[in-house]
């Protein structure tokens, strides 16, 4: 069998995890990045002001955990998005075009029942570690 290395990622620019999981793993040239909610990377406390203010958060602490890995947002190939309301998704979509501007990464999108925290969003990632090039 094929040996393969794993590595952890653990930056002090995100919250620490709320659970026994890692902000990311890294294995071979893939980066999965957990689910991250918009707690304040000090605190621990979720932001307030609302969605999309958790939203910011959110994404700010994914891209803290990307470049915890050694990469950034263009890595990212997949975005996995968890709702407390799918209502929400237009004030969600207005931040994420922030964050991810041009050949965005596949993504999906559920409305769940509660997230940690009380959270409102949750985001989840995964990324590929080189230069990412675009092909037509």
């Amino acid at each position: 069998m094929a040996s393969v290395i794993r590595k952890i990622v653990s930056t002090v620019a995100a919250p620490k995890p709320v659970g026994p999981y890692s902000q990311a793993v890294v294995v071979d040239k893939t980066v999965y990045v957990s689910g991250q909610l918009g707690m304040c990377p000090t605190t621990g406390a979720l932001v307030d002001g609302g969605v999309e203010a958790e939203a910011e958060q959110t994404l700010k602490n994914l891209q803290a955990v990307l470049e915890g890995a050694g990469v950034d947002m263009g890595n990212v190939v997949k975005t996995t998005v968890l709702l407390e309301n799918i209502a929400d998704w237009p004030k969600v979509n207005t931040v994420y075009e922030k964050y991810f501007t041009s050949n965005y990464p596949a993504r999906a999108a559920y409305q769940v029942a509660a997230l940690p925290k009380g959270a409102k969003v949750e985001i989840e990632a995964v990324a590929v570690i080189g230069n990412v090039t675009d092909a037509s």
